[in-house]
C-alpha cells in the first residue's frame, strides 16, 4: 500500500477576473467615487477584458451626461490600464443566446458572467444586484 502523496505547499494558480464596465470605470478614472476601492481591490489580481467591457468603458467615458472625456483620452487611459495591469484580452466568443438572463436588466451582466465562466474566470463587478454563480462583488 502506497502512502498518500504529500500536500503541495505551492500556491494554487490565481483566479482570473473579467472586469465589468462599472469596475473598469472606477479603476481608471481617479475622480470616480469608488476609485480607491476599485484600485485597492485590483492589487495583485489577474484581470481580463473583452470587447464588450472595453466598448462600454469608452461609451460611458465619452458620454456628455456622464464623464464627457474626449475619445482619445478615454482610449489612451484604457490602453495604459491594460498595459500596466498586463491584462489578458479575450473574445466575446459566447453566443448571445447561450446566456440566459431572466429580465432585460440582467442581459449584459449575465452575458459577461457567462463569458467569464466560459474562460475559467469570474466576473468582478461593483454592482451588488447581480445574482450569478460566476460573479464576485467588489465591496
Amino acid at each position: 500500500m502506497n502512502p498518500a502523496p504529500a500536500q503541495s505547499k505551492t500556491a494554487s494558480p490565481q483566479r482570473m477576473h473579467l472586469l465589468d464596465v462599472n469596475l473598469l470605470l472606477a479603476a481608471i478614472w481617479a475622480n470616480h467615487p469608488q476609485h480607491a476601492k476599485a484600485f485597492a481591490w485590483l492589487s495583485g489580481k489577474s484581470v481580463m477584458l473583452c470587447p464588450l467591457a472595453e466598448l462600454g468603458f469608452l461609451r460611458i467615458s465619452t458620454n456628455k451626461k456622464v464623464i464627457n472625456a474626449p475619445m482619445e483620452k478615454a482610449r489612451e487611459l484604457l490602453k495604459q490600464f491594460a498595459t500596466d495591469r498586463k491584462v489578458l484580452r479575450i473574445a466575446d466568443d459566447l453566443a448571445a443566446l447561450d446566456s440566459r438572463p431572466a429580465k432585460s436588466e440582467e442581459v449584459t451582466d449575465h452575458y459577461l458572467a457567462d463569458l467569464a465562466a466560459l474562460h475559467g474566470a469570474r466576473l468582478a463587478t461593483l454592482d451588488q444586484n447581480v445574482i450569478h454563480s460566476s460573479v464576485d462583488m467588489v465591496i
